[in-house]
């Protein structure tokens, strides 16, 4: 059952990938207002945030479904079901895994964007969007994900302590 649940959840990861882009989007948005001196605006039907609004740079970014952390997690999940279908003892250490490593990625993805808006604000609307999007942004997504990955692994597949 618990791995019909988790195929489930990949499922609805692609399903619904649009109302999930805009959840990050809000999120980000949070995070953006909160270290913006100028307004921000999200628009939830195109999955964007406008920041520097009423600045010098105001600047638009869009969450396309190749940006979001859905597909980042949608491995995670289907390699859960996978290990607890295998090795149904170990589920709950594979669900532990599972939200942590997911939780991880869903905080790398902020930060990428955090990254791209000030990058954008610090070096300009062309550079900024640039090095933030294509270079560190990318960085930020990789090795986050790759830490994400490790730590999925090593906490699914430990020993469990002796008790002693």
């Amino acid at each position: 059952m618990l791995v019909l649940a988790l195929v489930g959840l990949a499922a609805a990861l692609v399903v619904v990938n649009r109302q999930y882009r805009t959840g990050e989007m809000a999120l980000a948005s949070v995070f953006v207002s909160w270290t913006s001196d100028h307004g921000v605006y999200l628009a939830a039907d195109r999955q964007a945030l406008y920041f520097g609004l009423g600045g010098d740079r105001p600047f638009g970014l869009a969450m396309s479904p190749e940006c979001t952390s859905a597909f980042l997690v949608l491995p995670l999940v289907l390699v859960a079901a996978v290990m607890i279908a295998l090795r149904p003892r170990i589920s709950s250490r594979v669900l532990l895994a599972l939200g942590v490593a997911a939780v991880a990625v869903v905080v790398v993805n902020q930060l990428r964007i955090l990254t791209l808006v000030g990058l954008v604000g610090w070096l300009g609307t062309d550079r900024g969007y640039y090095w933030g999007h294509t270079l560190l942004g990318s960085m930020v997504s990789v090795l986050g994900g790759a830490a994400a990955l490790v730590l999925f692994v090593r906490l699914a597949t430990r020993k469990p302590r002796e008790a002693g």
